[in-house]
């Protein structure tokens, strides 16, 4: 687990699953409350940063609905009487077939999530006293969303756009066409200053991805 310090917010990343998925906390510094953002399994190992940091966990926060990203979000809710919040409705019918997902990877005790709330284009999440502005970036999903953290030009972009990369669009309902109109339509002018985190892989900036990814020229 590595831990990146941004008063007031701090952020622990915790890589989980075989898909070395980037399950994070995040947390206001001065209230220590904490949500716990795509938790895809190894729910002990979660639970044990949990204990590690101090902070309060108050919800979940879903970016889409793949098995790497959700698939122990409903253990988790349950174990710690926590709301699931997001993604997008459009994701529905991902996370209503998370047992089915798991099973083709011989995973046989991942339970379907219903989320307390379903997010949608221009919605706010907090922790503490730090907001997050949600968008709806299909493509990879289509109900994809993103956490911006404007103040502090912080992303969670889940799988959205990676370093010298963006996410599948090899799924159902998956569109290339849509995931890069989001990312060159919504989430580049968020600012060549803004760091993210994305679901697999390294941080970067928006800017470095705007100049060199190969995805996303022209």
């Amino acid at each position: 687990m590595t831990d990146q310090a941004q008063a007031p917010l701090s952020v622990a990343v915790i890589p989980v699953t075989p898909f070395q998925q980037n399950c994070s906390l995040v947390w206001c510094t001065k209230t220590r409350e904490a949500a716990i953002v795509d938790p895809g399994g190894d729910v002990e190992r979660i639970q044990a940063a949990l204990k590690e940091t101090g902070v309060k966990p108050v919800a979940i926060w879903l970016t889409h609905g793949h098995l790497d990203h959700a698939g122990g979000a409903a253990e988790l809710a349950e174990a710690l009487s926590l709301p699931i919040i997001g993604p997008h409705e459009a994701d529905k019918f991902l996370l209503d077939a998370l047992p089915e997902q798991g099973l083709r990877f011989e995973i046989r005790d991942m339970k379907a999530v219903t989320p307390t709330r379903w997010l949608v284009e221009g919605d706010s999440v907090s922790v503490g006293d730090v907001a997050f502005s949600v968008q709806h970036v299909p493509g990879h999903t289509p109900g994809h969303v993103t956490f911006f953290q404007k103040d502090l030009r912080f992303l969670l972009a889940g799988d959205t756009v990676f370093a010298g990369s963006v996410g599948r669009t090899d799924f159902p309902y998956g569109s290339h066409s849509d995931l890069i109109a989001g990312i060159k339509g919504k989430l580049l002018p968020l600012g060549d200053d803004v760091q993210f985190l994305p679901g697999h892989g390294p941080a970067s900036t928006l800017g470095e991805e705007r100049r060199t990814n190969p995805f996303l020229q022209g």
